[in-house]
């Protein structure tokens, strides 16, 4: 069907701009949209509308004018079977049978490069969990974790170089104050005993932390590896032994929900490369700061922003958002045309003011860089009540928590089912579920059931070789003509979803691609004794599973080959 919409489109644009020029106006971009309710078509056109509204006409007229055109067109004649005019002026189209069908015998030919695009040339960064080591990955890590992988597998389907990174404080008042909490450990301390630092983290991995460190164990983690002296009293070396065994605790976690990351960028190499002072030196340069109060402010309100903001306060030190600005011109600098953060909600405010400073500079960076994506914490629900503390953290739920409780898939869909800005309460009951009111599982269900009656088929008798070599045309039921119109949307909406950044349009699809193959399961029967039949059907479960692969894969999420449901319905394959 990729071929028959791209075939239907340029004709489309043909007859949009033949009309247009009719009229002297100018021609909307041709597309198609899927009608709101199935019984009006299967695809549907809305440019006589906007394109009356420029030449000053009726739409119905025009709609009527662009079927005209459009019936001829030998796209038109070909691939489809009936063009209507409805309400004030939609044209909508009822494929013809051998558009719909081609659809399976792309996805077969395609695999697991179905809906991807060619290499676009174009470097792309992901900054993402980006979490200092001052402690375990909590879920709003988590929720960081699966919408950061989740883009940057959404870009690389739309044939871009992508390139993950992992951006942290080694050497901030938060390490310092690491480094204080296991020395307290070390010296017999304990949360709540005098002399325990204010400021203290009072989590039970500090006293793990302090045991290894006792122990003059050695630690590796991806960027960094130390071994401990056993000295309590060298504060500088339990620093940083306390930061690279947090580092390698944050890998095994990652690793455990299977995110990978390319690179690790400490923002003191910033100070110690120099490019901090650079970034500083290159504003005050461009006339943008002033001098007030003994501070160095930025005229950030010139770009957008609604107040100015301090760049360098009284005290000599930087405001958070300096360090921001020097690393994203790094960023530009290494080649990335296109930069997304994400970070939670509570960092809008730094939107605005990193690109304030990255255009004051004047270094051609584009407006608007970086892009961000934006995600609001989660709520844990668990026996039908809120989680607050984790027995290792101390005070919140750690990604592993969520892990340990359900299953890395489960977590992963979960927690990009949603809009990233959307409230989100995660349900580990439903989680566990093993029936269709369980998001993931249905889906995942769906997979499996396929991958049940293909070998059904394949340990049975006779019939063509195999779903390559079937009769496509026997696909005439209603439930497959849905099922392969489904299929047909998978390439369109994963650009869509990566235009957007929003992985939970992949989520959402999968659903419904799984609804579409559970009604056929419903509605027909796969091993029939019709050979040719029997094989038709096996190649559109085929596609059917792969395209449920491929979804999943972009989601991070496998595709088991079996499963058990709570309650297994008796319908015969």
């Amino acid at each position: 069907m990729i071929r028959a919409k791209q075939e239907l489109l340029h004709a489309l644009q043909g007859a949009l701009d033949g009309l247009a020029a009719a009229h002297g106006v100018a021609a909307p971009a041709a597309a198609f949209e899927s009608p709101k309710q199935a019984a009006h078509g299967d695809l549907a056109v809305t440019a006589a509308m906007p394109l009356a509204r420029s030449a000053r006409r009726n739409p119905r007229e025009l709609a009527a004018a662009l079927v005209a055109a459009l019936e001829p067109a030998p796209a038109f004649r070909r691939w489809v079977a009936a063009l209507e005019i409805a309400g004030p002026g939609f044209v909508n189209l009822r494929l013809a049978p051998a558009a719909r069908q081609a659809v399976v015998a792309e996805v077969l030919d395609a695999g697991d490069r179905y809906g991807q695009r060619p290499a676009s040339g174009r470097r792309v960064m992901v900054e993402f969990v980006s979490a200092n080591p001052t402690g375990p990955l909590h879920v709003g890590h988590g929720r960081n974790a699966a919408l950061g992988d989740s883009i940057a597998n959404l870009l690389a389907t739309q044939g871009d170089e992508v390139h993950r990174e992992f951006y942290y404080n080694d050497a901030g008042v938060q390490i310092a104050n690491l480094a204080l909490s296991t020395q307290a450990r070390l010296k017999g301390l304990r949360p709540g005993d005098d002399g325990w630092p204010e400021a203290a983290y009072n989590g039970e991995y500090i006293a793990d932390i302090a045991a290894e460190y006792a122990a003059r164990r050695t630690v590796r983690a991806d960027d960094r590896e130390f071994t401990a002296s056993g000295d309590a009293d060298d504060l500088d070396a339990i620093r940083q032994f306390a930061v690279a065994y947090l580092r390698h605790e944050q890998d095994l976690d990652l690793r455990a929900f299977g995110v990978r990351f390319d690179h690790y960028y400490l923002e003191s190499s910033l100070y110690t490369d120099g490019r901090v002072e650079q970034a500083v030196r290159g504003l005050v340069a461009s006339g943008k700061t002033y001098e007030k109060d003994g501070a160095l402010w930025l005229r950030s309100t010139e770009y957008g922003d609604d107040k100015d903001r301090v760049m360098r306060k009284s005290d000599g030190s930087y405001t958070y958002f300096v360090p921001d600005v020097a690393y994203h011109v790094a960023k530009f600098e290494r080649g990335f045309a296109k930069v997304i953060n994400v970070q939670g909600t509570d960092h809008h405010g730094t939107v605005a003011r990193v690109r304030a400073g990255l255009q004051a500079l004047g270094l051609g960076i584009p407006d608007g860089y970086p892009d961000y994506a934006l995600y609001k914490m989660i709520l844990v629900m668990r026996g039908g009540q809120e989680v607050k503390l984790s027995k290792r953290a101390g005070s919140y739920v750690t990604l592993r928590d969520l892990i340990d409780w359900t299953s890395r898939d489960a977590v992963r869909f979960f927690l990009v089912s949603r809009k990233s800005d959307a409230e989100f309460t995660f349900d580990v009951d439903l989680a566990l579920k093993a029936g269709d009111d369980n998001p993931v599982f249905y889906v995942q269900y769906a997979h499996a059931r396929i991958c049940s009656v293909l070998a059904q088929y394949r340990a049975g008798p006779g019939g063509p070789s195999g779903p390559a070599e079937a009769d496509l045309s026997l696909l005439d039921a209603p439930s497959e003509a849905a099922l392969m119109l489904k299929l047909a949307e998978f390439p369109d909406m994963l650009a869509r979803a990566a235009a957007d950044l929003a992985p939970h349009d992949v989520a959402f699809y999968a659903r419904e691609l799984a609804a579409a193959f559970h009604a056929y399961y419903a509605a027909e029967r796969f091993l029939v004794a019709d050979p040719a039949l029997a094989a038709a059907r096996m190649a559109l479960l085929a596609a059917t599973a792969q395209v449920l692969r491929n979804a999943l894969a972009v989601l991070g999420v496998s595709a088991p080959r079996q499963m058990v449901r709570e309650t297994e319905p008796e319908v015969a394959a």
